[in-house]
């Protein structure tokens, strides 16, 4: 614009538009009620200032990108329903631990200074699924022992920082799923939340697979017909509620007809069987181009958990990460 149409009043710096709070890639944007209802609230105080801005086009710009940004936060809000276990630490839920109470919130409505935390920072990925009694060792001497969930409202603790939990090295990193160990490794690494295995460049040895643990994804709840009727979270649907959800098992086959590789993953929210099983053949076993077949579905029911079986096959003898040979997971298998 030519600055001969600028008013005297707006030559001034254009503000820099603040970007919203982080969300990983891929992470969704799980929100309270009441967060959802501030970001809306948010989003009115914003309309009302830009009406009050007038013709003064650097302010219209600058609220116009604040609400945009916004605006998309709101449409990508995933509201959470309060979680069917009540005893156990949640999306939502206030926790007593250490002498001071947090509540675990959306990435927006997270504020350290109310004793607000994101549920993808490290304390509350340290607490999302534990139980009044548990203690959780941390790397260095500092423990966290968790002394009252509710997910009635509590007097939070203001809080300097979320520091404890940040011994675990690891932030917004998700694991790998796929480790590389030497072959006179005996035993097999363990996957745990936050925690990052780097693999040097000069190890050699067999790729592995590891079965994905994710305490802090919500997972789709299913009908016996596979129709989305709800959500919950991963530790919820692993502590003997029998809360009915989707998985899908892959058979690798070699030319002669004899299964080489088995693997499993929970279907993603919002996916259908066939998507999460592509993307994870992808991403975890570098298969592209290939169409697996639906070779049956059943229900698989254990201690901890109810299933809606979806088994696939495919032909290939790519060379794929050895999967485990213990006899529990190898039973997973046993009615595919």
């Amino acid at each position: 614009m030519s600055r001969g149409f600028i008013k005297e009043g707006d030559q001034e710096e254009i503000p820099r538009v603040p970007m919203r709070a982080y969300l990983p890639e891929g992470v969704l944007n799980y929100v309270t009620k009441e967060g959802l209802e501030a970001l809306k609230e948010e989003l009115k105080n914003l309309e009302a200032e830009r009406l009050k801005a007038g013709d003064n086009y650097i302010m219209v710009n600058f609220l116009d990108a604040m609400m945009k940004l916004l605006v998309d936060r709101i449409n990508s809000a995933v509201e959470v329903d309060l979680p069917k276990a009540k005893d156990t630490v949640s999306f939502g839920a206030w926790v007593r631990y250490n002498g001071r109470v947090v509540r675990i919130v959306g990435v927006d409505e997270a504020d350290v200074n109310k004793g607000l935390i994101s549920f993808i920072s490290p304390i509350a990925k340290s607490l999302i699924g534990k139980k009044a009694g548990d203690v959780i060792e941390l790397k260095g001497s500092e423990k966290i022992v968790v002394e009252e969930v509710s997910f009635e409202p509590m007097a939070t603790t203001q809080m300097v920082t979320d520091s404890p939990a940040k011994t675990s090295q690891a932030t917004e990193k998700r694991p790998r799923r796929i480790i590389e160990e030497k072959p006179e490794q005996v035993a097999q690494t363990s996957v745990v939340e936050d925690d990052i295995v780097d693999i040097p460049a000069q190890v050699e040895g067999p790729r592995r697979f590891e079965p994905e643990v994710n305490p802090t994804d919500f997972l789709p709840i299913v009908n016996e017909r596979g129709n989305i009727v709800g959500r919950a979270m991963y530790v919820e649907l692993h502590q003997g509620n029998k809360m009915l959800h989707p998985v899908v098992h892959l058979h690798v086959m070699n030319g002669k007809g004899e299964t080489t590789r088995l693997y499993w993953w929970h279907v993603a929210f919002g996916d259908t069987p066939e998507k999460t099983l592509k993307r994870k053949m992808t991403e975890t076993l570098g298969l592209t181009g290939m169409n697996p077949k639906l070779k049956r579905q059943y229900l698989r029911e254990s201690k901890t958990e109810k299933e809606l079986v979806y088994v696939f096959t495919v032909v290939s003898d790519e060379d794929m990460p050895l999967t485990p040979e213990e006899k529990e997971y190898r039973d997973l298998f046993a009615k595919d």
